[in-house]
C-alpha cells in the first residue's frame, strides 16, 4: 500500500489548502447528486466477519450438542478436537473464498463448495486419529451425526445468508459510493470492467479530472464529469464517498502522487485500478472491489470492526465517566450558577467528523456577556473574561465533562483530534491557512482527549509552531491507532493535567 507521511506533508507544505465547507462552486451534476437522497450503506468486512463467527459457532454448538445427547455428560477430550475442526473448516471455507460478499450471493456453487471443504475436514480427522492410533477414543456415532447435521445446518445457513445479503443488495445497502479519477478511454474501459463484474458493490456517481480538453469528455459511458481532483475535496464533505477508484497507469507516478497529495485529507478508501495494467501479479497483489483488480493506495482510518470496538469503547468509558464524575459536575455546576449570572453550559459549533459541524457542550466558564462563541480571540493568562470558577476548570478541563454527552450521542470520541472552534488563529491565521493539511486532523471522529493532549500540546495554541505541533501529534494518533492506545491515552489523561498544564488557561 502507498503511504504518504502527514507529519512530513504538513511540514513541507506539499498538500494544497483544503477550503471551508461551501468555499468551493461545485457543477450543476455534483450539486445533484449532494441533493439526493443517500441510502445508508453496511461494511462488507463487518458482515463477512460476523458471517464467519456465527457459521463456526452454529458448527461447534451442533458438535457439543450432539456429544452431550449422545453421552450425556461434558465433553473434555472432545473440546480441542470440536474447536480444532471448526477452526479447519473456516480456514478451508476462506481458501475456497466462500467467505466474500459476493461469494453469498451464489447459490449452488457456494453450496457445493462450502459442503467440500466441510467434507474434507471429516476426512482429515479420520486421517489423524488413524495417524495417532485414536480412532477407539472418538465416537463413530459422534462423528458421522456431526458430520450429517453440520451439512443440514450449513446449507440451511448458506441459504438464509444468500437471501440477506440479496435483499441488502437489492436495496443498495451493500454498494460503496465510488467516483473515478480519470477520464477518456481510460475510464471507459474501467465503467465497462465495472458493469460487467461489480455492479451489485459500486454505486458509481461520476468521475473527477483535471483534463479538459477532447482526452477528457464531460460525458464518460453515461456518467458525467463532475469536477476536478481538487473539486473531490469538497464534493466528498458534503456527500458521503467511501471508496475513490484512480483510472490511471502504473507509469504515471508523478501524477497519482500528486493526486495523492489532496486527497489524503479525506476519510476514504482510495484504489488504482488495476485493469489498464500490461504487468501481471499474483493474486495476492490485488484487492478486489466486486471482480476488480485493484491496487490498495490508502484506506479509510478506523473503518470496519475497528469502528465498532472504538464504539462500544466510547460508550462504555463515557456511561463509566458520568458516573463515577457525577458528583463533580453537580458540584460544578452549582459553583457556575453561584458565582454569576447566565446558562450553565455553553455551546459551540467546531468541527467534526470530515469537517462537519458538531455543537458541542461545556460548562460556561466566561461571564455570559462575554463569551465568545467562536473563539474569534484565544483565551490567554489572566483573560478577564474567565470567571473564578472558570479558571479552575479550565485550568482542570472539568469544562469539558459535558462532552460526555456528544460521546454518547455519537458525535464525538472519548479519544481522538481535539476539535478547534471556527474561528480559532495562530499568529492572527486561523488554522486551516496557517497549516496545509490541517483537514486531514478530521478523517476520524474528534475526541475529548488525544495524543496531543497528553504529550503536552493541551490549551493555547496562539503561534504557527504550537498549532503544528498539535496537527502532527494528530495525524501521529490517526496513523497509529489501535484500541490499546485509545486505552493508553485514557489512562495518561489524567496524569498530563498535573503534568503538562503550562498552556491551559
Amino acid at each position: 500500500m502507498f503511504h504518504l507521511d502527514p507529519k512530513q506533508a504538513v511540514l513541507d507544505h506539499v498538500s494544497s489548502r483544503a477550503p471551508r465547507s461551501g468555499g468551493r462552486d461545485l457543477s450543476p451534476e455534483a450539486e445533484a447528486i449532494i441533493a439526493a437522497p443517500v441510502e445508508k450503506t453496511m461494511s462488507a468486512t463487518v458482515i463477512v466477519g460476523a458471517a464467519q463467527a456465527v457459521e463456526a459457532l452454529l458448527l461447534a454448538a451442533t458438535g457439543y450438542a450432539i456429544y452431550w445427547l449422545y453421552v450425556g455428560h461434558t465433553p473434555i477430550f472432545y473440546v480441542p478436537v470440536i474447536l480444532g475442526a471448526t477452526l479447519l473448516a473456516n480456514v478451508l471455507i476462506n481458501a475456497a473464498r466462500m467467505h466474500k460478499v459476493s461469494s453469498y450471493r451464489l447459490g449452488l456453487l457456494q453450496i457445493g463448495r462450502v459442503l467440500a471443504a466441510w467434507s474434507l475436514v471429516f476426512v482429515m480427522l479420520m486421517v489423524l486419529a488413524y495417524v495417532f492410533k485414536a480412532s477407539e477414543m472418538v465416537s463413530r456415532v459422534w462423528l458421522a451425526g456431526w458430520y450429517l447435521v453440520g451439512i443440514v445446518l450449513l446449507v440451511a445457513y448458506r441459504m438464509a445468508l444468500r437471501a440477506l445479503v440479496m435483499r441488502w443488495t437489492a436495496q443498495g445497502r451493500l454498494k460503496r459510493r465510488t467516483v473515478i479519477i480519470g477520464g477518456g478511454k481510460d475510464a471507459e474501459a474501467l465503467i465497462d470492467t465495472i458493469r460487467s463484474g461489480a455492479t451489485n458493490d459500486i454505486n458509481l456517481l461520476g468521475l473527477f479530472d483535471d483534463r479538459i480538453d477532447e482526452r477528457s469528455p464531460d460525458i464518460v459511458s453515461g456518467y458525467h464529469k463532475l469536477g476536478k481532483v481538487a473539486d473531490l475535496v469538497e464534493f466528498s464533505r458534503r456527500t458521503p464517498v467511501d471508496l475513490v477508484i484512480v483510472s490511471m497507469p502504473l507509469s504515471a507516478e508523478k501524477r497519482v502522487l500528486e493526486m495523492l497529495r489532496t486527497l489524503w485529507v479525506l476519510p476514504v478508501d482510495i484504489r488504482l485500478s488495476a485493469h489498464m495494467s500490461q504487468l501481471r501479479f499474483t493474486s495476492r497483489a490485488y484487492s478486489y472491489v466486486g471482480e476488480l483488480p485493484v491496487f490498495d493506495m490508502a484506506d479509510r482510518p478506523i473503518s470496519d470492526w475497528n469502528l465498532v470496538f472504538k464504539w462500544v469503547f466510547d460508550k462504555i468509558v463515557a456511561l463509566t465517566a458520568l458516573v463515577l464524575l457525577s458528583p463533580i459536575m453537580l458540584a460544578t455546576a452549582i459553583a457556575i450558577r453561584l458565582e454569576s449570572k447566565g446558562p450553565i453550559f455553553f455551546k459551540q459549533k467546531r468541527h467534526g467528523f470530515n469537517n462537519q459541524l458538531v455543537e458541542m457542550y461545556k460548562f460556561r466558564s466566561m461571564y455570559t456577556d462575554m463569551t465568545d462563541a467562536t473563539a474569534s480571540k484565544l483565551v490567554t493568562k489572566d483573560d478577564p473574561r474567565v470567571t473564578r470558577v472558570g479558571r479552575f476548570i479550565r485550568k482542570t478541563s472539568i469544562d469539558e465533562l459535558p462532552q460526555l454527552i456528544n460521546v454518547l450521542k455519537g458525535e464525538l470520541s472519548i479519544v481522538g483530534p481535539r476539535p478547534h472552534a471556527l474561528q480559532a488563529k495562530a499568529d492572527n491565521m486561523l488554522y486551516y491557512e496557517a497549516v496545509d493539511g490541517y483537514f486531514a486532523r478530521h478523517r476520524v471522529k474528534p475526541g475529548m482527549t488525544g495524543w496531543a493532549q497528553i504529550n503536552g500540546w493541551r490549551g493555547e495554541t496562539d503561534t504557527i509552531d504550537k498549532i503544528m505541533q498539535r496537527v502532527n501529534h494528530d495525524l501521529y494518533y490517526i496513523e497509529n491507532w489501535s484500541l490499546f492506545l485509545d486505552l493508553y491515552i485514557v489512562v495518561m489523561t489524567p496524569v498530563s493535567l498535573f503534568s503538562a498544564r503550562k498552556n491551559a488557561y
